[in-house]
């Protein structure tokens, strides 16, 4: 008798939505908690703290609709063979349009252009309200429905663009990999993530945002600076015009070798006291950078890539498992789709040791910074940045430990205050 994938499959995936619904339910009661974290009094006004409260306590109701709605449909999908139903479909429309249906490449992307509208259809609502009610309310949101559904039709054309020839190419190397076919689709996807990382930037993400130069001044003279200190080859500084779809503030850098970039949100700029606290956060991200951290996180991907690949050989062309989900051929595309789903539960062991693994880089960068001599400008560039974002004040551990792959406020100036004392 054939192992159950299928239903093994969905119970455990009903078994981790139970579990995560304990863990939401736990950090709902902690964002009811009507006073601040101790840490944070004196800090944090009560009007931000209780801003924050509602804004954090909508966000945690609309979550436990989305989940159990998302966990409902995933579920039936699978169960009622909806999978197998929709490949046939896809077949059939193949045929229809007067292509071959036998051409593995031609009916799989059929299937992907179904999937594809089935997730906007499905996930419209959601973001809509998420956007225009959620994030509107409590100020975030500056988008316009025009400038919303154009951000949309831009992501659908780049898929469009994209995604034929990268599922065209991973089609080609399983049909002729043979015994090396786990190096051969890690070695695509290796390449793959180094041009998309050296393309992104420059050629996609202004389609969606504005890059200008930071003006000469200042801030700019004292990023400069900080850089050729700890010899960072930055090779341009850019503000993008994140205010015009959220005020929600960031800053992050990319790169590679000697071409690397900071961008800052212009929220950032306006939201910041001075231009120490900015510079402060910075010499965080640079942290990451001289720490090797960012190099770290990029390999363990890769290793964890190249395992996945090699369990997908075992098992792809095992009857019993497409079987089992209501296949009686087997495509490359379902195979891996299927294999997905066999590793959630190695996946959430994979996701939380990463996040262990992050809190952990997130200390260190902290201290790298505090030994630049930022220690008081990162604590009120921290403290600004959960001030001005709203996030959580109060969060229960059990959930922090397990969703959060960056540490609360209270515990990041806990460490920092620790350090304080060790080098008194």
């Amino acid at each position: 008798m054939a192992f159950p994938y299928m239903e093994a499959v969905v119970g455990f995936m009903i078994l981790m939505y139970i579990f995560e619904t304990y863990l939401d339910k736990r950090q709902h009661a902690a964002l009811k908690l009507p006073t601040l974290p101790k840490p944070l009094e004196g800090l944090i006004s009560q009007e931000k703290f209780e801003k924050s409260r509602a804004y954090s306590l909508d966000k945690s109701y609309f979550h436990f609709v989305h989940e159990f709605v998302t966990i409902l449909m995933d579920s039936a999908i699978l169960f009622y063979g909806v999978l197998p139903w929709f490949w046939k479909k896809s077949g059939e429309f193949v045929v229809l349009v007067g292509l071959n249906a036998e051409n593995e490449i031609l009916h799989t992307l059929a299937f992907l252009a179904g999937v594809m509208i089935w997730s906007q259809i499905t996930d419209l609502p959601f973001s809509l309200y998420s956007t225009f009610v959620i994030e509107a309310r409590h100020g975030f949101n500056k988008q316009t429905i025009w400038l919303f559904f154009r951000d949309l039709f831009k992501g659908i054309c780049l898929a469009v663009i994209l995604g034929p020839p990268i599922v065209s190419a991973i089609i080609f190397i399983v049909q002729k990999g043979g015994p090396y076919l786990a190096i051969y689709l890690w070695g695509f996807m290796f390449v793959l993530s180094i041009v998309m990382m050296t393309v992104y930037p420059i050629l996609i993400a202004p389609l969606f945002n504005k890059f200008t130069p930071l003006p000469e001044g200042e801030l700019r003279h004292k990023i400069e600076n900080l850089a050729s200190s700890l010899k960072f080859p930055l090779k341009k500084l850019f503000v993008v015009d994140g205010s015009t779809r959220s005020s929600h503030s960031n800053a992050y850098m990319y790169g590679f070798f000697k071409n690397k970039r900071i961008v800052l949100y212009d929220t950032l700029i306006q939201q910041c006291k001075n231009d120490e606290e900015i510079v402060a956060v910075i010499a965080h991200e640079l942290g990451h950078w001289k720490l090797n951290h960012t190099m770290y996180s990029f390999i363990a991907v890769q290793i964890l890539t190249f395992l996945q690949f090699g369990g997908y050989t075992l098992v792809r062309n095992s009857s019993d498992l497409f079987r089992s989900f209501g296949f009686d051929t087997q495509p490359v595309l379902i195979g891996l789709i299927i294999f997905q789903h066999t590793v959630i539960p190695l996946q959430h062991l994979v996701s939380f040791a990463l996040n262990l693994v992050s809190r952990s880089f997130e200390f260190q960068a902290d201290g790298f910074a505090k030994k630049l001599g930022y220690s008081s400008s990162l604590r009120a560039g921290l403290v600004k940045l959960q001030e001005e974002n709203l996030s959580a004040m109060n969060t229960d551990p059990w959930y922090s430990a397990y969703h959060y792959s960056h540490p609360p406020l209270v515990e990041r100036l806990a460490a920092l205050d620790e350090q304080d004392k060790k080098e008194d």
